[in-house]
């Protein structure tokens, strides 16, 4: 089962006993800081949790998997998730 952002509000409702529109608020304003952080260029680290990093991918050479034909991919970033050894263990605990 995927945790969805319904999902998240709902629980952050129900633990912090706040209405739903406080919980709304609450993840949306959550989400925009590290949206518009990560937009900047910069990494967005949760301590036991983990760290957001923008990497760049340089353009590169690509095949277009309908056709088969070669084309170039251009330059463009993306988000890489890193957990942190906290998150790891708990994790892998019950293996």
């Amino acid at each position: 089962m995927t945790l969805t952002k319904i999902d998240m509000i709902k629980k952050i409702g129900e633990e912090m006993e706040v209405d739903k529109k406080t919980a709304t608020k609450t993840v949306e304003q959550l989400m925009e800081i590290i949206k518009s952080t990560l937009a900047s260029g910069e990494d967005v680290m949760v301590s036991g949790f983990g760290r957001f990093c923008v990497k760049k991918k340089n353009k590169r050479k690509g095949r277009n998997p309908a056709t088969g034909d070669d084309m170039m991919l251009d330059a463009r970033n993306r988000v890489n998730f890193k957990c942190s050894g906290r998150l790891r263990d708990r994790i892998n605990k019950g293996k």
